[in-house]
């Protein structure tokens, strides 16, 4: 049977590349159904060439499955430490490459196996990652599965309010499914009795006992009983206890089960002073004890012979992995010899049509080449004409900008001025009113402030701080002014500053303060100064300075 079955593994190695995802999620449901058959040999078998397979292609998805399974294969088979193993390396793939769903499967299921070492400590650390999990991703059923589970470790650990939190949480999340309110309830029965509430425990466990029915509650219900031994026990009611713990052992369907009732049968015997009958019950549990241990020797045996069976399929795998790497690279050698051998044929025909076009490919370049650079020319001579262009056209742009900034500046200058000319007029006319009556030139400090109003119109200080601004606006003007015309006094630059802005004889005869037939006559001697000709207006003449 041992060589028929390398022979397989030998003939499906072959096959192995040409795998695909349907195949090996088939492989993966035969494993998981031979191991529910309690199949072992069977069961890891397929499961370790589906992992070979998945880690061959990346499946990662695959690859967890069948790690994961392997290690409830050897949990089945109370090969804890080969569980774990196998456990702690699909929790690794989960959260490199999956999301947390599977991080969450494989956390449970490594907490359960320290539960089942006793480590509970440990055991309450991984049920608490994969209840944050639960909590982070908003799964309601994973939540309260996973709070019973902290309910139960805590009170294992006798941190009994803490178990009572997770435990009633769990109760809450699952109020409307009784099939798992009954789980923490069962814990919840548990923790009051920790607590020596033996009245709420036993009421809590009377009133769920009835529903602990069928073999998928057979822990819980025998977990019940005990329990109520336990408490009637503890009140001294003897005969009870002795009957629920032999409803318990009725109860229990496997060794594990009984040998806790035995246990309990034996306590109550001893509290009963029946001492015959609790060595009896202690015989019994040192009887399924060896009993156990032989089966789990047993299944040391089976698992040890999976394990060679396994070393030898990966051994024969790798063997034939090996051939077909060696016969691979001996094809692609041949081929590689087969393509430089055409290459080398290609070439030399080739070789010959090459060296008859050479003449009239080089002297179709030689042409191409004269055009490109004929070309290349006219395109030279396009873009300095466009830069050109360019050039002046940026050139007008910064001509007109500057122009129009001068022209801003004057407005503004222009508009100054005419405020101070209207002031002018306005303090004329308030000069004008108050010196035509008498009261005010027999008033002497009436009469110095008119006097010192008649002074602020002479005063020129509103002509320097106009005549800085209008050099800053027009710096050339005024220079050339000058320079042309040495022989203009300040007050003639001042006129023909104003006239320069536009501003009416009227407006220019307010700023000097003097009437507008004397600004008209001031116009015609600064024009005769500057050697105009009679039919050349001043205004036109310096417009164009």
């Amino acid at each position: 049977m041992k060589s028929i079955f390398k022979y397989l593994l030998i003939l499906l190695s072959t096959t192995f590349f040409a795998q695909n995802k349907a195949s090996l999620d088939s492989l993966l449901v035969k494993g998981v159904k031979a191991m529910n058959n309690k199949e072992y040999s069977l069961s890891l078998e397929l499961l370790t060439k589906a992992n070979s397979i998945a880690e061959e292609k990346h499946w990662y998805k695959q690859q967890f499955l069948a790690i994961n399974n392997i290690g409830a294969n050897y949990y089945s088979m109370l090969d804890y430490g080969e569980a774990l193993n196998n456990y702690l390396d699909a929790y690794t793939i989960a959260l490199k490459h999956l999301d947390e769903n599977e991080e969450m499967i494989v956390l449970n299921n490594i907490a359960i196996l320290y539960s089942k070492e006793n480590e509970f400590k440990k055991a309450e650390e991984y049920f608490g990652k994969a209840y944050k999990l639960a909590l982070e991703n908003n799964l309601e059923t994973k939540k309260g599965l996973y709070s019973i589970n902290l309910g139960i470790v805590t009170n294992q650990q006798n941190k009994l309010d803490v178990a009572l939190n997770y435990l009633e949480n769990g109760k809450k999340i699952f109020k409307n499914k009784p099939s798992l309110l009954i789980l923490a309830e069962t814990a919840i029965v548990d923790n009051y009795y920790k607590r020596k509430e033996f009245e709420k425990a036993k009421v809590l466990a009377t009133k769920i006992l009835p529903n602990l029915k069928g073999i998928s509650y057979s822990e819980e219900r025998i977990s019940i009983l005990i329990l109520l031994s336990n408490i009637y026990k503890e009140s001294r009611k003897l005969s009870l206890a002795t009957s629920y713990a032999k409803a318990a052992l009725e109860a229990s369907l496997n060794s594990e089960n009984r040998i806790s009732a035995f246990n309990q049968l034996a306590e109550v015997y001893k509290a009963s002073n029946i001492i015959d009958k609790a060595i009896e019950a202690k015989d019994s549990v040192i009887a399924l004890t060896n009993s156990l241990n032989k089966i789990k020797n047993g299944h040391l045996f089976e698992t040890n012979k999976v394990k060679f069976e396994i070393a030898n399929y990966k051994q024969e795998l790798k063997k034939n992995q090996e051939k077909q790497k060696e016969d691979r690279f001996l094809f692609y050698g041949l081929l590689t010899i087969l393509l430089l051998i055409i290459c080398l044929i290609t070439w030399a025909l080739r070789n010959s049509s090459i060296k008859n076009k050479q003449r009239k490919i080089l002297d179709d370049r030689s042409k191409e080449i004269i055009q490109l650079e004929l070309q290349k020319k006219k395109s030279d001579n396009l873009v300095l004409e466009k830069q050109l262009y360019a050039k002046e056209a940026f050139s007008l742009l910064e001509q007109e900008r500057l122009k129009n900034e001068i022209e801003k500046r004057n407005q503004k200058l222009a508009a100054k001025a005419l405020q101070v000319s209207a002031r002018n007029e306005l303090l004329k006319e308030v000069i004008n009113s108050l010196s035509s009556q008498t009261e005010v030139s027999k008033n002497v400090f009436l009469s110095r402030k008119v006097t010192e109003l008649k002074n602020l119109l002479k005063s020129d200080t509103e002509w320097e701080s106009f005549l800085t601004h209008f050099e800053q606006v027009n710096h050339t003007f005024i220079s050339k002014l000058k320079k042309q015309h040495p022989k203009l006094t300040a007050n003639d630059i001042r006129y023909i500053s104003y006239l320069y802005m536009n501003l009416t004889n009227k407006e220019i005869a307010s700023l000097f303060n003097i009437t507008i037939e004397a600004s008209r006559k001031r116009k015609e001697r600064i024009s005769s100064k500057m050697e105009l000709k009679y039919n050349l207006d001043l205004y036109t003449y310096i417009s164009s300075i």
